[in-house]
């Protein structure tokens, strides 16, 4: 037994350098474990749950130019982590307690603050959701009655997470089977069947049915307006008159016999177009050019001519087209880079929070090609791919710094600004989502219907018109830019914010942000609350703020609110 000790010691004494080695990766190793029985000790039931895998696949039954294009599945494991802020952010929101956004992606990605937000939600929630159950429906693996997006989790299915990933699709309906297995689609192709066969309990929930043998439990979801209208995975933009030049807008056209939508989706994403549009038999393929903007919207009568190969959709004729995004992403406005040569000259993104800085940072680096900073250090942003997220924000490696912050001294260390203004009904709701559901997550019943929400509005209302007024007052170049006008008006909007930045625009590029304008930041149109939240006090308090602004915008020689903010 000694001999090997001292083998040992010899080693070490004629290299010492293997020993510190050998100390260095117990001390990692040690930190290892640390960290993950962190993250494995957190309490919410997304973090007990261990591993969601969710599986995501294409249902069968749809026409297709290629016998490729069978089950597309796509699995996920998700897992919850936490990165701690290098840079804390103004001093009230300091005081809220919060110092890090939990991140939660689209498309199924059940994080803890996913699970935070349906705390306090129970089986009885259902009729307050924006979602009315219809029945038990027959389904057939070979035909199946939703003929969209299906989803499996085998683990945690509820009703909920079914619903809001139909929903956030586009789609009309949301369907349960077997327990676990969710599929959406815009219409019905089965019979009915007796509710009592719709018997098996949801595996994330026993206090609700999620369907039963071959038997789906059905859903209608009543959409917002703001929510994208699809056919399966492509977006419907609308009628739109033929172009002048149709050649030279949309370079690739074919005759389809049985036209339908698939068929002329299906051979647009084989050709890597993002347009697909349909004129009676003829499907043109392309990308969105000034020939062809999509800004000129025609009434959708007129391009009503049923699908040969489909008999509930239109397929529009020679004179107008009926235009569909496929998921082809369109390159033209993808690339980004830090600014080639360090600027002096610090822009501030100004906002106050839930007023859209984040999706602002994300059409600006669409349209400019140039990473946006922060004055804080958000991790879950910087994995989204905002990769100014981690420079300091006196960099000047950046095309503009997002801010929340207000006060003299911390407006005075910009040389100009883009201030964001939304109107605070919705900035307020927004910011509490946030805080209390993720960056796309929803705060629960059990949040609003608590003390939490009021204290909420208390607190943070009149900070929405001080840093609107600071920022007003102290700022030395400030372009004021309203949510409400940015969401309406995108490319004119977006194109007066970087002509401020001082760049050249290019229309190609602002065509091509408009089709990927929602980025990885957007909430479902599903959850919506069915009572207005703000009480009689709240909104005498809440108007005499906007009235104020109103008044100090005019006062600068600016447009007032928009019409939407004043008090009725």
């Amino acid at each position: 037994m000694a001999k090997p000790l001292l083998r040992i010691q010899r080693y070490f004494c004629r290299k010492p350098i293997r020993f510190f080695s050998l100390i260095l990766l117990y001390l990692t190793a040690g930190s290892l474990v640390f960290l993950h029985s962190g993250f494995v000790g957190d309490s919410s039931p997304g973090a007990r749950g261990g591993r969601d895998s969710i599986v995501a696949s294409e249902a069968g039954g749809r026409a297709s130019l290629s016998d490729t294009r069978g089950l597309g599945i796509m699995s996920r494991v998700f897992k919850e982590t936490r990165r701690s802020g290098r840079r804390f952010g103004p001093r009230w929101m300091r005081r809220s307690g919060q110092t890090e956004h939990d991140s939660v992606g689209r498309g199924g990605d059940y994080t803890s603050s996913w699970n935070r937000a349906l705390k306090g939600r129970n089986a009885k929630d259902l009729d307050e959701g924006r979602a009315k159950y219809i029945g038990c429906y027959v389904d057939d693996t070979q035909k199946r009655a939703l003929r969209g997006v299906s989803f499996f989790d085998y683990k945690k299915m509820t009703v909920f997470r079914c619903q809001d990933n139909c929903a956030e699709r586009g789609y009309m309906y949301a369907g349960l089977e077997f327990g676990a297995e969710c599929f959406c689609g815009h219409k019905i192709q089965a019979p009915n069947a007796s509710d009592s066969e719709c018997n098996m309990e949801c595996k994330g929930e026993r206090s609700n049915m999620c369907g039963g043998a071959n038997r789906l439990s059905i859903y209608r979801l009543e959409l917002s307006q703001e929510s994208a209208r699809r056919y399966g995975s492509a977006i419907f933009k609308g009628c739109f008159h033929r172009p002048d030049n149709v050649t030279a807008a949309l370079p690739f056209s074919a005759v389809i016999q049985n036209m339908s939508v698939d068929k002329c989706v299906d051979m647009c994403t084989e050709k890597e177009k993002s347009l697909a549009a349909l004129a009676g038999e003829r499907c043109y393929c392309g990308f969105p050019t000034p020939l062809f903007s999509l800004h000129e919207l025609e009434e959708e009568d007129m391009c009503l001519q049923r699908c040969p190969g489909e008999e509930f959709e239109s397929c529009g004729n020679d004179k107008f087209f009926v235009v569909y995004q496929t998921q082809v992403q369109d390159n033209r406005c993808m690339d980004r880079h830090f600014l080639p040569a360090r600027t002096k000259q610090l822009v501030a993104l100004a906002s106050f929070p839930g007023a859209g800085n984040t999706w602002a940072r994300h059409l600006i680096e669409l349209a400019t090609g140039f990473y946006t900073g922060s004055y804080y250090f958000d991790g879950s942003l910087y994995n989204k791919g905002f990769k100014g997220e981690r420079d300091h924000w006196r960099s000047g490696r950046t095309i503009c710094i997002k801010t929340h912050e207000s006060g003299r001294k911390e407006i005075n260390a910009f040389d100009s600004s883009i201030l964001m203004i939304r109107n605070p009904y919705k900035a307020l709701m927004a910011e509490f989502n946030r805080k209390y559901g993720g960056h796309i997550g929803f705060a629960s019943q059990a949040h609003w219907k608590g003390k939490e929400w009021p204290e909420f509005v208390k607190n943070y209302a009149p900070w929405w018109a001080s840093h609107t007024l600071d920022w007003l007052t102290y700022g030395k170049n400030v372009h004021v830019v309203h949510f409400e006008d940015l969401k309406r008006d995108l490319f004119s909007q977006l194109k007066g914010m970087v002509q401020f930045l001082g760049l050249k625009v290019s229309e190609d590029r602002l065509l091509c942000v408009e089709g990927q304008k929602d980025g990885n930041f957007k909430r479902s149109g599903l959850r919506k609350l069915e009572y207005d939240p703000y009480t009689p006090e709240m909104r005498l308090n809440i108007d005499e703020l906007i009235r104020t602004v109103d008044a100090a915008l005019k006062k600068r020689k600016m447009s007032g609110v928009p019409v939407e903010y004043m008090p009725r």
